[in-house]
């Protein structure tokens, strides 16, 4: 397990990035990383009710979505939060089939609580959450015949949960760029570039072999500010 404790948009947040310990089944395996991601926050006065953000890596298809079943369970009522998965075998260093990367924060008023936001209907993730002026959004994907396509669908969306919480493109602090190795990255920064015009301080990109659903060829998380 790594662990990175920093400052950001005026608050304290904890990362922690893990891979499980080998098990028989993917959903032992978040089990534990969760349990153990617990501890080490509650060793900084925290606890997972102070997720903001969860991304569920997973070897294959079946220990994503196993996974990805743990993970609802656990992070349920004050701790739901704002999710993403991804098949990455090549994430993997060990033989897990399961990695996490989980950010808390700790809000600068005790009494702050979260604020969630579902789709309506609701889905198996959250639309966004505000939590003491810090807006997170799950991320954000479609099934369509090209990029060009489903970037025409996921940034408007984008756009509208971010204007639903009182925030714009011009307070994203950050936007995280989950790209499928089919797809070349010029093409989606130029993509991006031709339709959001803001000045985003921080854009970071990866690069995977598989999202919740077949077709999918990219999904974007954006972390903002309120107005």
């Amino acid at each position: 397990m790594r662990k990175r404790i920093f400052s950001w948009l005026g608050k304290e947040f904890a990362e922690l990035t893990g891979e499980a310990k080998p098990a028989t089944t993917a959903t032992e395996e978040a089990r534990e990383l969760f349990q153990r991601f617990n501890q080490e926050l509650q060793s900084h006065g925290l606890s997972l009710d102070n997720t903001v953000r969860s991304r569920l890596w997973g070897r294959d298809r079946e220990s994503r979505d196993q996974g990805s079943n743990e993970r609802v369970k656990i992070l349920s009522g004050k701790a739901r939060s704002a999710s993403s998965s991804y098949i990455a075998p090549t994430h993997f260093d060990s033989n897990a089939k399961v990695a996490i990367d989980l950010l808390a924060m700790r809000p600068s008023r005790s009494a702050a609580e979260k604020f969630l936001k579902e789709y309506d209907p609701p889905i198996v993730p959250l639309r966004y959450l505000t939590y003491d002026s810090v807006v997170v959004l799950s991320g954000v994907t479609a099934v369509l015949a090209s990029l060009d396509e489903q970037l025409d669908n996921i940034l408007p969306r984008i756009e509208d949960s971010l204007k639903n919480a009182s925030s714009s493109w011009d307070r994203v602090a950050k936007v995280s760029f989950f790209l499928h190795r089919s797809q070349r990255l010029e093409t989606l920064k130029e993509l991006f570039s031709k339709r959001v015009t803001a000045k985003i301080p921080a854009m970071e990109y990866s690069f995977v072999e598989g999202y919740s659903s077949v077709g999918k060829l990219c999904e974007i998380e954006v972390t903002a500010t309120l107005q």
